[in-house]
């Protein structure tokens, strides 16, 4: 595996690896790897020719100071990792300055309103620094394909504009969520729960579940009452949203038209850590 801390080196690189006719996927990630963020390499790896995976902490899209500063720092780890797949990876893993320069901030992206829904209540600017990040990400490593996990559907929705929006010549390549045995949607943040409290948050995904089940029979307004009833009797999850949204624009469903498709979406805490999760309705 070789590893690229430079974004000049790294393109370099790539140029090379394109001159001899090679696609390049990418992976986009901030560390403290797990079996879903391998996933996104294999996939990767089945369909491009060389895959890129960066390692990159991004201050911009974090709302709060100690979820920053909390947030899993494994480098060594995640190096070992990514080398046990036995592929043949390119890691950027750059420095803050080295993607930002010497002023590190957000630009502000119009992701015509997918940015203003569910995450976007809760997180302010988020998804101005995830925009911002993704796309210097894009513009050094101008991959063919770049993969996402849906646990982060909104956000797979959002980086989908931001390609189309600013004519980024990139597939966006949605992957499904990898679960742990019981359910929990694999995530970094999972290793800040103890393990009481990591089998109980597959409360999240058991609701879901039956939010599917219902969602067939009954109204939006009775599954939402049932849902926060159901985290209210939890002693040690506190429901920070549920949403059941149009799957492409995002907005709160009221009444199912022919035709469209649905999802719906958790966030929740489990103690201090803040998890999200969500499913697909129609299938």
């Amino acid at each position: 595996m070789q590893i690229f801390r430079d974004k000049a080196a790294l393109q370099h690189t790539v140029k090379a690896l394109k001159q001899k006719g090679k696609s390049i996927g990418f992976v986009p990630t901030m560390g403290a790897l797990h079996q879903g963020h391998l996933s996104l390499v294999s996939q990767a790896a089945e369909v491009c020719d060389s895959v890129v995976v960066s390692i990159f902490i991004n201050p911009t899209q974090f709302d709060n100071a100690i979820d920053l500063r909390n947030y899993p720092r494994t480098l060594n780890s995640d190096i070992s990792l990514l080398e046990s797949l036995n592929i043949d990876l390119i890691l950027f893993a750059p420095n803050a300055v080295e993607l930002y320069g010497e002023k590190v901030e957000a630009e502000h992206f119009i992701f015509d309103g997918l940015e203003n829904e569910m995450e976007g209540k809760y997180r302010n600017g988020h998804f101005d620094g995830v925009g911002t990040v993704v796309k210097k990400l894009f513009e050094i490593v101008e991959p063919d394909k770049a993969f996402f996990g849906e646990k982060d559907y909104q956000q797979l929705q959002i980086i989908k504009k931001l390609a189309e929006k600013n004519s980024i010549p990139v597939e966006i390549v949605g992957c499904p969520i990898n679960r742990e045995m019981n359910g929990l949607a694999r995530s970094s943040r999972n290793e800040r729960l103890t393990t009481e409290m990591r089998e109980e948050a597959s409360f999240i995904y058991n609701t879901l579940l039956i939010v599917k089940e219902k969602f067939g029979t009954e109204s939006a307004k009775n599954i939402n009452d049932w849902v926060i009833s159901e985290f209210k009797s939890h002693p040690l999850l506190k429901l920070e949203y549920f949403e059941i949204a149009n799957t492409n624009s995002l907005k709160s469903f009221e009444i199912k038209e022919e035709g469209e498709e649905y999802r719906a979406f958790i966030a929740a805490y489990v103690g201090d850590v803040r998890l999200i999760d969500n499913i697909a309705l129609n299938n």
